[in-house]
C-alpha cells in the first residue's frame, strides 16, 4: 500500500467508518479526532503528541499509520475492544472517563 493510499484509508476509517458504527455498537465516543487520538495513541503506546509532530497524519512513520489502521480495522471487526483502547489512550493523557 501507498503511503497515500494508507492516508486514504485512514481517513475513511476515521472519518467515515468507525463514527458510522458509534451508536449501533454502543462506543463511547462518535467524533473522527477521537477516533484517531484513540488509535495512534495506541499505535505508539503513548499520548501521539508526545511522539509525533502534528499534524499526526503527516508526521507518522508508515509504521506507526499502519498499526493505527489496524486497530481501527480490527475494532470495526469486533476484535479489538475500542473502550478499553479509549481507557488507555486517556490514562497515558492523565484523564478518565466522566462519570
Amino acid at each position: 500500500m501507498t503511503r497515500e493510499d494508507l492516508e486514504a484509508r485512514w481517513f475513511a476509517l476515521t472519518r467515515e467508518e468507525l463514527p458510522g458504527m458509534a451508536r449501533e455498537r454502543g462506543w463511547p465516543i462518535h467524533l473522527d479526532h477521537c477516533f484517531q487520538r484513540i488509535l495512534l495513541d495506541n499505535a505508539v503506546g503513548m499520548a501521539w503528541r508526545d511522539a509525533i509532530r502534528p499534524p499526526a497524519y503527516r508526521n507518522t512513520s508508515d509504521e506507526q499509520l499502519e498499526k493505527a489502521v489496524g486497530l481501527g480495522e480490527a475494532a470495526a471487526r469486533g476484535e479489538e475492544d475500542l473502550a478499553a483502547l479509549n481507557r488507555r489512550s486517556l490514562a497515558w493523557r492523565g484523564k478518565s472517563l466522566p462519570r
